[in-house]
């Protein structure tokens, strides 16, 4: 029973199977042939109503009983092939030869319509063929439908009308670029069709389209830069590349692919800038050069921002920089050399004074040097934009014109003479502490590019003790800071020293009042003047020349005394005196009136011999204080013959003999009350210079030894520039004294010769 009831056929079914009927191809086909007439009807605007819902369900249900009837019923093949014909059919009988009787931009309108309603017919065509797309064309991996469509209008629109639709968008495209008005959105329009006909790559937009832009925009560029550069100044033809350039980018963000961007503005950029690039920027009156030499700012940055766009496109500018910059700091060299030559000059002529009134010609270099600089890095910061080319010509420059010298002086003692008188009371102009700071900061950066860093230490060395010893520093945190700066420019050792010549200053402050508690505590050993002693240490100050000068006896009961304080204070540690570093504040009572008169402990110590003499030869002076002659003649010179005539001397003169018999001069007076009498000024060039010799012989030596130490044996040559680029962070080595201090080592048993190989190093443990 149960398999009966299993194949009964209710009525209502049986009926429905029955009225069931095959549709034949032509049958099926001519309805669909009406619904496809009407479509193209309404797309070229003789019908008023696209399909209604009716008819597009009864099209619809056609293709789908046609695809699903069984075979030999089941048309889906011949339906793939017709669908595409109606395509072909359409394309040749309506739109191909409408598009043929156009042109120019009229062509252009007419594609753009003719497109649109191409897509529409796909779109109806394809929702009315649904079912076959859906199984048919999957199963047997076929194009899709719509893809069908579009092949359709490319091979039978697009590969016969391409050449005239791209020539009339280039057209359009010379006109805009020669400034006329064009419609950019029929453009944008146009160039899509190209992209959509690629069906997600962009072949044709590129082989049917994109290549002929280029090749006309490298045209278009060519002619009128080669009239820009004749008829033009530099300054004029940038702005017009500029603008031509800019109006290409806005052209790719209207209507042209974004991938065409980079491409195209690399055609115009060469035929712009490259091409003329080397007689663009030496234009005599207007090229780079020029634009230096006056200051254009805007035009400088227009043209770092034109020529980093091409490969190597800044080397040339970069080295006219370069040029520009080193030009103007010879200048500054030649003009403190001139400067020298008249001071010179003017002195020798008796007009010494009003030489000596203005800035010296050292500070002068200084100042020109770090305007000069601050000039030119606002170029590199604003107009190059902090680009490391134009950073390294600066560098490159100032490191030209700073290590030249001026009038026999190094820029490392110029600069160290500039960063003294800003440090000393009196240095000069008045500066708030933030303008110090920044002058300081200057100088610095200004030492980066001297080679002999070196130097400069030690003559700041130099100026620093002064400054220290005799109270001329300004301020204390001026000082501390641009120790700080030199120690993050030049390293810790650089300014190991100096750091610890303050230190020690700090500390004889806090040893003077340990000393005063002490002399309170003997009160039987009063003194009879007040007295303040510094104690330096030795590794940090640079070296003085030693004297056994006997001192007077009011002096040496405080010597003694504080060398019985300092003993019993500290152990192991000996005292050594220098009074020549020494300063004393004398009374001297004349008949006028009693003159406070300041001076170094020498001048004191030679003017209280006169307390017990009324008159002293130059022999009995020199045997008295126990001192060089050379040291005698230039106290005595200083007393007797510079502006306070403190001493009279027989016989009268502007220079000390041995012959000379000296007197306390009764009668001397001055309109100030207190006084300062200077030493002649020793020349301590000489000595630094030495110093620097010495300190470089001894940084060679260890730097050699040090390499050595870690390759064990080493090349001459090697040897030598690896020890070079050791060395050239604080001066320029010579090879000549590499090569000696080599030698010296190997006499010293540091370093063998291989007894084979006379260029071949060993180090010997």
């Amino acid at each position: 029973r149960r398999g009966a009831r299993r194949g009964r056929v209710s009525p209502s079914e049986g009926a429905a199977a029955m009225d069931k009927k095959v549709i034949t191809l032509e049958t099926g086909w001519a309805d669909m042939e009406a619904g496809i007439a009407k479509l193209i009807r309404f797309l070229e605007g003789d019908e008023g109503e696209v399909i209604g819902v009716e008819q597009y369900m009864h099209l619809y249900t056609t293709i789908y009983n046609m695809c699903t009837q069984k075979p030999p019923h089941d048309y889906s093949q011949q339906l793939y092939d017709r669908y595409r014909a109606s395509f072909q059919d359409y394309i040749s009988s309506k739109v191909l030869p409408s598009l043929r009787e156009e042109r120019d931009e009229q062509l252009l309108r007419a594609l753009v319509k003719r497109w649109d309603n191409h897509k529409v017919m796909v779109r109806w065509l394809s929702r009315f063929f649904n079912y076959l797309d859906r199984y048919y064309v999957t199963r047997h991996s076929l194009n899709k439908l719509n893809v069908v469509g579009i092949v359709s209008f490319r091979d039978g629109v697009f590969v016969e009308l391409k050449k005239a639709v791209k020539d009339a968008v280039l057209s359009l495209v010379n006109k805009e670029r020669e400034g006329e008005s064009v419609d950019r959105a029929l453009l944008k329009q146009v160039l899509d069709i190209f992209v959509e006909l690629g069906m997600g790559g962009l072949e044709a937009y590129e082989s049917d389209f994109e290549q002929f832009l280029l090749e006309d925009t490298a045209a278009f560029y060519a002619r009128k830069s080669a009239a820009w550069i004749t008829d033009d100044s530099c300054p004029e033809y940038m702005v017009k590349a500029e603008e031509h350039l800019k109006r290409e980018r806005e052209r790719v963000k209207h209507y042209l692919h974004s991938s065409s961007e980079d491409k195209l503005l690399a055609k115009a950029e060469h035929e712009l800038l490259k091409v003329h690039q080397t007689q663009l920027l030496d234009k005599e009156a207007s090229g780079c050069a020029a634009l230096l030499r006056d200051d254009k700012v805007d035009d400088l940055s227009r043209m770092y921002r034109l020529f980093s766009r091409i490969p190597d496109g800044l080397k040339p500018i970069s080295d006219n920089f370069k040029a520009h910059v080193q030009g103007d700091g010879m200048g500054i060299v030649r003009a403190a050399e001139e400067a020298e030559k008249e001071r010179k000059a003017g002195d020798g002529a008796g007009g010494g004074k009003k030489a000596r009134g203005g800035p010296s010609t050292d500070q002068t270099f200084v100042k020109r040097a770090i305007e000069l600089h601050d000039k030119y890095m606002e170029y590199v910061t604003g107009c190059f934009q902090k680009s490391q080319l134009f950073n390294k010509s600066l560098k490159d420059a100032f490191e030209v014109f700073l290590n030249k010298g001026v009038a026999g002086n190094s820029s490392a003692e110029m600069l160290a003479t500039f960063c003294n008188t800003l440090l000393s009371k009196g240095g000069g102009e008045k500066l708030s502490d933030d303008a110090v700071e920044e002058k300081l900061e200057k100088i610095v950066r200004l030492l980066a590019y001297v080679s002999d860093k070196d130097l400069f230490g030690e003559f700041s060395r130099k100026k620093l003790a002064r400054r220290l010893l005799f109270d001329k520093s300004a301020n204390d945190d001026h000082e501390r800071s641009v120790l700080a700066k030199l120690k993050q420019q030049c390293g810790a050792q650089f300014t190991s020293k100096m750091e610890g010549m303050v230190n020690d200053l700090t500390m004889a402050r806090e040893n003077h009042g340990d000393f005063q508690e002490f002399l309170s505590r003997k009160a039987s050993d009063k003194l009879a003047l007040d007295l303040t002693v510094t104690v330096l240490t030795t590794g940090y100050w640079p070296s003085y020349p030693t004297a056994d000068l006997r001192v007077p006896k009011e002096m040496e009961a405080g010597v003694q005394l504080f060398q019985e304080y300092y003993e019993a204070k500290t152990k192991h540690r000996k005292l050594q005196w220098f009074f020549s570093l020494g300063t004393v504040q004398v009374k001297g009572f004349f008949k006028a009136k009693t003159i406070e008169m300041s001076m170094s402990s020498y001048q004191a110590a030679l003017l209280m011999l006169f307390n017990a003499n009324e008159r002293l030869t130059y022999g009995e002076i020199r045997e008295q204080l126990n001192l060089k002659e050379e040291d005698v003649s230039r106290l005595l010179h200083s007393l007797s013959c510079a502006k306070h005539k403190v001493l009279k001397k027989e016989p009268e003169g502007r220079t000390v003999g041995k012959q000379d018999v000296f007197h306390f001069n009764e009668s001397f007076t001055d309109k100030m009350r207190r006084i300062k009498i200077p030493l002649p000024p020793m020349d301590e060039k000489k000595k630094v210079m030495e110093d620097v010799d010495k300190d470089r012989r001894y940084a060679t030596d260890a730097a050699i030894v040090r390499i050595m130490k870690t390759r064990k044996q080493m090349q001459h040559q090697q040897l030598v520039m690896e020890c070079m680029q050791q060395l050239q962070k604080m001066f320029k080595p010579d090879f000549k004294m590499i090569k000696k201090r080599i030698e010296d080592l190997i006499n010293r048993e540091y370093l063998e010769r291989d007894k084979d190989n006379q260029q071949l190093f060993r180090y010997l443990a």
